[in-house]
């Protein structure tokens, strides 16, 4: 039990002192997606492996023993979700990728023996085939600028005491002893983070709104329902150091006036939600939250809300709702949750990649801080980044930095050299930037500038073969899904405009469809309660401005020029690449295809129902599928 700041001072450098007996360390990334991939029994073989050289060592064996050892633990995502699992080795950063449980033995040899790196499970470049032994000298990490992220990847995330040794909870204890609640709200003002949920809210301010408001009982929420989909920043932060956002919820108790707290979060993430609770279990263990925190006179307890799933509920009002038991809607704002939030008392709210920035912001200052990013737009940003793009995973970056950077210089360019054609940023309630965007700084401003939005960071790359009124149609029809019901412009309209959208994909659009789809979509925008109705136009609005062509072929000439949408396709033999071997013949549930063994077959346009069965199984290639 921690009483006072001296005793964390002094917890963190004795841990550091029984760190320095590890004379290698080896970090098997345990996120969701490594572990789907088994990265559990990569690590179960490289203990194993240690403990035959005899060299396996934990704290509580370093705590006890003058012997040094490799210690080996389960971190949290690396981010280099594409080349999963992953092993890191310390000091030397060593990355191996894709590695297999029977590639431990190799792995410990080379390490004990002081060998070079195993190489063929290093990083080769895809086209230039240079081989990367280093974690940060890879393109995808070099360009990289890890805050929120710091920590993911390099410590246990259910190790409290790897938290502490790296200066957790000193930005929690610095605020309790040296300041008041109002220089905390000063210095993040003063730092100009902005809400990284989406809204881009001034966090500074939403603090100070709230510390004013006047109540016996005030609350602090982290909103972790993450729903976008191909969004897994939150996720990762929650399941990679749990320990920030509780510090980061804890100071910002102290600076409004709260608590009690409450992490939100989807019950889709289990990983995430036992590493949660194992992590405030453990603080309150160690007196980091709960009462009397170190001494200070400051109650904080933080419970954990799983949610159901319901996309709305990452609105705040329709959270707030999610928490006291009611059925999750958003409710008219004012009052806003400053005001009257969580049973009616002042709330403060915050998505947790915003939460995980605000100790370093309070350890280092907000000069510091602001040295990344723009000066609207300060600080870094965390993306998933996902899609027809080379290396797929978690990033952070400065704001600022543009869409070509990220796509080409993190990303790797697009898969199978193809052509780059659009990214859509945001999520469903973002919006697609085009090629002519690649040089567009990602800020909040610059984005919504061009009809986009950073929102809570899903960024999907689409390549040439992408149909972008197909792209419309699975966004609105996930919004459409989503929606709580509660009001018309938004329950109504964005059925109106789904089925507009499935009409042309379908071959059946009009054309007057495109004016009353753009009516819809404005009206959708200016009178929906919330922000999921108020976005949920931006993808096909963005569609319309820069795809309009494509929109229209679909409708006018019932041809996609993607060649994607099933309904518009056009199937025919090509015969001088045919072989007359007849598979395609076996596989058509219509019997539209005919010809005899070992001349060009033919397929009915009139029989043809467009399956697509004739595709998938000819060898030779020698079916299009036109419609371009």
């Amino acid at each position: 039990m921690l009483r006072k700041k001296t005793d964390l001072d002094r917890m963190r450098d004795e841990l550091r002192d029984l760190y320095k007996k590890e004379t290698a360390r080896i970090l098997v990334c345990a996120g969701t997606g490594c572990v789907a991939n088994g990265s559990l029994q990569v690590f179960k073989a490289l203990q194993d492996e240690l403990e035959k050289h005899g060299v396996f060592i934990t704290l509580e064996l370093l705590a006890g023993e003058k012997k040094p050892g490799v210690t080996a633990v389960k971190s949290g995502c690396h981010g280099f979700c594409e080349m999963g699992p992953l092993v890191r080795l310390e000091p030397s950063g060593v990355l191996y990728i894709k590695v297999k449980p029977e590639d431990a033995p190799e792995i410990v040899e080379a390490l004990v023996s002081g060998g070079p790196p195993v190489e063929r499970l290093l990083y080769h470049h895809p086209v230039t085939g240079e081989v990367f032994a280093e974690e940060e000298a890879i393109p995808f990490y070099k360009n990289q600028q890890r805050n929120a992220l710091a920590n993911c990847g390099s410590i246990d995330p259910e190790e409290i005491r790897e938290y502490i040794a790296r200066d957790g909870y000193q930005a929690l204890a610095k605020v309790l002893t040296e300041l008041k609640p109002e220089d905390v709200c000063r210095e993040i003002t003063a730092s100009g983070l902005r809400g990284r949920g989406g809204g881009g809210f001034p966090t500074g301010l939403k603090w100070d709104l709230t510390r004013k408001a006047k109540s016996d009982k005030k609350y602090v929420i982290c909103n972790g329902d993450e729903g976008d989909p191909g969004a897994f920043m939150d996720r990762s932060v929650m399941e990679g150091d749990p320990h920030k956002i509780l510090e980061g919820m804890a100071i910002a108790g102290y600076a409004v006036g709260a608590d009690e707290g409450y992490i939100y979060v989807r019950a889709e993430y289990p990983l995430a939600v036992e590493r949660l609770k194992k992590a405030v279990q453990a603080a309150e263990d160690y007196g980091l939250l709960g009462k009397n925190i170190l001494g200070s006179g400051f109650d904080f307890q933080i419970k954990i809300k799983e949610g159901a799933g319901a996309f709305v509920c990452g609105e705040e009002t329709a959270l707030i709702a999610s928490i006291e038991g009611k059925r999750g809607m958003p409710r008219p704002k004012p009052p806003f949750p400053s005001d009257s939030g969580l049973w009616g008392k002042p709330t403060l709210i915050n998505n947790v990649e915003t939460f995980a920035n605000i100790p370093r912001i309070i350890t280092n200052g907000a000069a510091w801080f602001r040295k990344a990013g723009t000066e609207k737009s300060p600080g870094t940003k965390t993306f998933a980044l996902t899609g027809q793009v080379v290396n797929t995973g978690l990033i952070e970056v400065p704001m600022g930095v543009t869409v070509r950077e990220v796509v080409y210089g993190i990303g790797g360019g697009i898969r199978g050299g193809k052509k780059f054609k659009a990214v859509q940023i945001g999520g469903p309630s973002g919006g697609c930037l085009t090629e002519e965007h690649l040089d567009l700084p990602l800020d909040f401003d610059s984005l919504l500038s061009a009809g986009a939005m950073v929102g809570s960071g899903g960024l999907v790359v689409m390549d040439e073969d992408t149909c972008m009124v197909e792209v419309a149609r699975f966004f609105m029809g996930f919004t459409q899904n989503e929606s709580c019901g509660k009001c018309v412009p938004c329950r109504e309209g964005t059925k109106r405009m789904l089925e507009i959208l499935q009409r042309a994909v379908d071959g059946e659009g009009r054309v007057e469809d495109l004016e009353v789809l753009e009516e819809l979509a404005l009206a959708v925008k200016d009178g929906s309660l919330c922000g999921l109705g108020k976005t949920a136009p931006n993808p096909v609005l963005t569609m319309l401005q820069y795809f309009r062509d494509e929109y229209l072929a679909h409708i006018a000439e019932k041809r996609c020029p993607a060649g994607v949408c099933q309904a518009l396709a056009a199937y025919a033999v090509i015969a001088e690449k045919c072989k007359g071997c007849g598979r395609c013949k076996k596989v058509c549930p219509v019997e539209a295809i005919s010809g005899e063994v070992r001349k060009p077959f033919t397929i009915d346009p009139e029989k043809c129902i467009k399956c697509g069965a004739c595709v998938d199984v000819c060898a030779f290639k020698a079916i299009a599928r036109g419609g371009k």
